[in-house]
């Protein structure tokens, strides 16, 4: 999302910014994941730390080193602290496990998908987690183990409140509405469209932003 809005102030200032995130949650591997996710950190690793430490080009054990010191740093990248380097080596191990695991790749596609988005969402536990204790705590919560029931009152709640905005956002994960856009914009009344939609888009904002208890 901030990202989008960057590359949208920028065009307001007449500058064009490349796409950082190419629909990442359409990913089938974890290693096309981070082909289409924060794409300008990844080539910036690639080209001053990777590529500079040998890339491929050298012998196995030292890839495998290679790889592994290019995701502590990028660990380290998003802060100073164990939760990010854990995370970092995590997301390597599985890197270097499709790599030496062909199988990996022969599972059915939905199969694939699955596993991307459950790797990816359970890593963000190591990514906002405080302690040791707290990784153990959620990870037992989330599959059921911690004492909490799975669904709650709260659990319908937020589905009544944002269930139209979380289908959205699946929405906006795929490249459908982009297309549609595309589409649309080859037509006369594309333009009018447009116009009508991103109106009523800043009417939208503008009442959440009236209605809010924060206003910036």
């Amino acid at each position: 999302g901030y990202s989008d809005m960057a590359i949208g102030l920028g065009r307001i200032f007449g500058f064009r910014f490349c796409e950082n995130f190419d629909y990442p949650y359409l990913s089938k591997s974890v290693t096309e994941f981070w082909r289409r996710w924060h794409m300008s950190l990844g080539s910036w690793f690639r080209d001053y730390v990777y590529i500079p430490l040998g890339g491929n080009r050298v012998s196995k054990s030292r890839w495998v080193c290679n790889i592994l010191a290019v995701w502590m740093l990028t660990g380290l990248w998003h802060g100073a602290a164990w939760n990010f380097v854990l995370w970092g080596l995590v997301f390597a191990v599985l890197l270097l496990a499709e790599k030496w695991i062909p199988a990996l790749g022969q599972l059915p596609a939905v199969v694939r998908h699955g596993y991307v988005l459950l790797a990816v969402m359970l890593s963000f536990v190591l990514f906002n987690a405080e302690s040791f204790a707290q990784v153990g705590q959620d990870f037992t919560s989330l599959f059921g183990f911690g004492g909490l029931p799975g669904v709650t009152a709260a659990t319908w709640y937020y589905l009544r409140s944002f269930g139209l905005l979380f289908l959205l956002g699946i929405l906006g994960a795929t490249p459908f509405p982009k297309q549609l856009g595309n589409r649309l914009a080859q037509t006369k009344v594309g333009p009018v469209l447009e116009a009508l939609l991103m109106l009523a888009l800043l009417v939208v904002c503008t009442g959440y932003l009236v209605d809010g208890s924060f206003s910036p």
